[in-house]
């Protein structure tokens, strides 16, 4: 039994040894949510009211957007949950807990926050993003989809995407099309332009998609069933399997390359889309991930409920 034990440390150790570690990190101010990249610097959505922006090429924390804070039902000042960022040229899309379980939208321009509309707007919006510098699309929990436009303070258009529990949307380059992932395991494609649906994908993940992922005609997916799937716009499609939840995914910016959370231990495969090799396995991570972005097909973040984002290098 001795024996056993120590061939079993010693595996152990020579797995580790084979993960590839951060090669830096950015120290944030709160657990991570969401992550955007864009010219250059990150956009980080904390669970601490705030949204840190850091320079990427120095690694440090430049600007730190804060939102009001709430009071709970209890009567409590809690840090609001900043659920989604996002930029346009110089508009910063910021979507925040508000009191009695609804949410808040600002934009924070020219270092001022305009709302667009609170709590009293009765909205359970799981994530806004810009579809030009005009409209935002938002997903709601009850998982319909709606296009807003800033200007006039009205929606384009409202669609019920289906009766399943909202999870996640992802946009093509163009914005011209959304993919929703929910509690069902299909993704649904709409059109952005007027809502209209396209496309059902289904069949390979067979229980709730945390995440979904567009790049370059390619999506990938996060499930709650242990699958990372990859579809194509063909409709070919195949899976990944493996032995934990999959609670974050990311596709590099040509779609060739995914990243997903593959283990109890948070760490990430990377695998080629393509050829469904393995590519590597990346370390470092001591709480669940929460997002993964790649800066381009050599470097990519990983964000979790620590307050730290991990850069990682492929080659």
């Amino acid at each position: 039994m001795k024996a056993i034990s120590i061939f079993l440390v010693l595996f152990s150790v020579l797995l580790s040894d084979n993960l590839k570690m951060p090669i830096a990190k950015l120290e944030g101010s709160g657990s991570v949510v969401d992550i955007v990249y864009s010219n250059g610097k990150v956009y980080s959505a904390t669970a601490l009211s705030s949204v840190n922006i850091f320079d990427y090429s120095s690694r440090k924390l430049i600007e730190k957007i804060e939102v009001e804070k709430i009071i709970d039902f209890m009567g409590d000042l809690v840090d609001s949950k900043v659920y989604s960022v996002d930029i346009i040229e110089n508009k910063i899309l910021i979507l925040s807990q508000d009191k009695q379980g609804f949410r808040r939208i600002h934009i924070y321009e020219n270092d001022k926050m305009v709302p667009l509309f609170d709590y009293s707007a009765g909205l359970t919006v799981a994530k806004a993003k810009f579809l030009d510098k005009n409209t935002i699309l938002l997903g709601l929990l009850s998982n319909e989809l709606i296009s807003y436009n800033i200007a006039k303070k009205a929606n384009n258009w409202l669609i019920q995407v289906s009766g399943a529990k909202f999870s996640d949307f992802a946009l093509n380059e163009a914005k011209s099309e959304v993919v929703v992932a929910d509690e069902s395991g299909n993704l649904k494609v709409h059109s952005t332009k007027d809502g209209k649906f396209i496309k059902l994908l289904a069949g390979e993940n067979l229980d709730n998609v945390f995440q979904v992922d567009y790049k370059n005609g390619i999506i990938a997916t996060a499930g709650q069933d242990r699958r990372t799937v990859i579809y194509d716009t063909k409709n070919s499609a195949y899976h990944l399997k493996t032995d934990f939840l999959i609670y974050s995914v990311g596709l590099s910016p040509s779609g060739k390359r995914v990243a997903y959370a593959c283990d109890e231990n948070n760490n990430v495969a990377l695998v080629d889309t393509t050829t469904k090799s393995e590519m590597g396995k990346f370390g470092g991570n001591s709480m669940t991930l929460t997002k993964i972005v790649f800066i381009d097909e050599n470097e990519f973040l990983v964000g979790s409920d620590g307050k730290d984002i991990n850069i990682y290098s492929v080659k």
